[in-house]
């Protein structure tokens, strides 16, 4: 036990000496900190600069390609597949004319035995862009359709405070009209509709209601606020109403059993009504649209046969 710790007690001055030299470098706890908040520094400077740019490149839009005069579509096979069978993923989805379109639909309920009665609905996907930054807000509309498809008449609402306009509201077919006494019944669900109409003079008593009604809440721009509530009650009994959600707008539009002019005449007055809601020197309003049964596969339209023929020839 003695030789190894004399050995010991050899070694340990020596090793002091080397760690306590004048010419040794010193290390602070500063310099390490200081080292370590300039590395956190430049690594932040880094991620922040990478997000930027990659926030940069998102905002770029992608580059149109026009390959009219091209023997191909850019990225596909070829314009239209030789055979009966193909891989749809490699050819460009066809488009049809808005007739051709109807008698599919009508020919695909034949071969798949489904009802005759199902709905026909109509999905557009619109441009919403204006000038610099602007946009077009998205919107809600109710409109007459020339050939309605429903049978059920819309159960009205009518807030007034007036006796006389109440019982105007109730001779030209509300379910109910009155004023604040409906609160109580609308907030337990003993009264609902399909649309609530109001006078502009109790439209400030109504604001308890308005998370209840959330959507259906009246308002000026649908068009469920007014002075003349006859005119009201007449498009909201018996109109159509249909919303953009963010950028689309996918509405029923007739039944599949309905004679194909009458079907085309309904969607014609849905585009046009949509249409109507960007100036039209800010370009076309709709970029795509689809149609389809409840129980068939979507078809893409050619834009161009959208419109009444009147409007195409102005």
């Amino acid at each position: 036990m003695a030789a190894p710790a004399r050995s010991v007690l050899r070694v340990l001055p020596r090793c002091q000496s080397l760690l306590f030299t004048n010419g040794a470098p010193s290390v602070s706890c500063n310099s390490l900190t200081a080292h370590r908040q300039q590395s956190a520094r430049s690594y932040a400077a880094t991620k922040k600069k990478e997000k930027k740019d990659e926030a940069v490149k998102e905002v770029k839009e992608r580059k149109i390609i026009d390959d009219k005069d091209r023997h191909k579509p850019y990225g596909l096979t070829a314009w239209a597949p030789v055979d009966d069978v193909y891989l749809v993923r490699y050819y460009p989805r066809p488009l049809y004319e808005l007739t051709v379109a109807i008698d599919m639909l009508k020919s695909f309920q034949k071969l798949d035995f489904s009802a005759e009665n199902q709905p026909v609905y109509i999905n557009l996907r619109l441009n919403m862009k204006l000038e610099k930054k602007r946009k077009v807000d998205p919107f809600v509309s109710t409109i007459h359709l020339p050939h309605p498809f429903k049978s059920d008449i819309n159960k009205v609402v009518v807030f007034t405070e007036k006796a006389d306009q109440a019982r105007i509201a109730m001779e030209n077919g509300a379910a109910v009209a009155g004023g604040v006494e409906l609160f109580e019944k609308i907030l337990a669900e003993e009264i609902t509709a399909d649309f609530y109409l109001a006078e502009p003079d109790i439209l400030p008593k109504l604001v308890p209601l308005k998370n209840k009604l959330r959507k259906k809440f009246p308002k000026s721009k649908r068009g469920t606020v007014g002075i003349n509530i006859p005119r009201m009650l007449e498009l909201f009994k018996t109109g159509h109403e249909y919303m953009v959600e963010d950028i689309y707008v996918n509405t029923e539009v007739a039944s599949l059993d309905m004679p194909k002019e009458h079907i085309l005449e309904n969607i014609h007055t849905i585009v046009k009504d949509v249409a109507s809601h960007k100036p039209a020197e800010f370009g076309p309003f709709i970029d795509r649209a689809i149609v389809c049964s409840k129980s068939s596969e979507g078809l893409h339209l050619k834009l161009e046969g959208l419109f009444p023929q009147e409007e195409k020839k102005a």
